[in-house]
């Protein structure tokens, strides 16, 4: 087992590598559902496009900028949630939440999250948890079809 800093500083990577060359950052031109999700206390602003065939994402994108917690979370939804069912993207976002928010057991996040769990760290600086979790607001607006820009406040 790696000793807690090395995992830190391996997951502080991961975010930093997702933050220079994001997975799935383009507008998606077929995208059936879309939804913009706005920090306005730090500024972060995305737009998440959706493909949703027969309740499954077939293609899953965004756009916008952000600090490097919020693009590289959006960039690790988007590469999460394709292929995946309607109900099985709510359930990722509720499982995600609650990693953020400090809600979860070790072997929870392991089992349901896969490399998600580098943002396990976000609990302890609560206001950088609204950074982490606006692509998936913004995204789970756009499965609910709602055309409101999301707001973390």
């Amino acid at each position: 087992m790696m000793p807690e800093s090395d995992v830190r500083d391996l997951y502080q990577d991961m975010i930093l590598e997702h933050w220079k060359r994001p997975e799935n950052f383009h507008p998606l031109p077929d995208a059936n559902r879309k939804a913009e999700g706005f920090n306005p206390l730090c500024g972060d602003h995305f737009t998440v496009f959706l493909q949703l065939d027969n309740d499954t994402v077939t293609d899953i994108s965004f756009e916008g900028s952000g600090c490097a917690i919020s693009k590289s979370s959006a960039s690790m939804m988007t590469a999460s949630l394709k292929g995946k069912t309607k109900s099985q993207a709510q359930e990722l976002f509720a499982q995600f939440q609650r990693l953020v928010t400090n809600q979860t057991s070790e072997a929870d996040e392991e089992a349901n999250l896969g490399k998600l769990v580098v943002f396990s760290g976000v609990c302890e600086f609560p206001v950088r948890v609204k950074c982490a979790i606006l692509a998936w607001h913004a995204m789970m607006s756009a499965l609910d079809q709602k055309n409101d820009t999301v707001s973390t406040e």
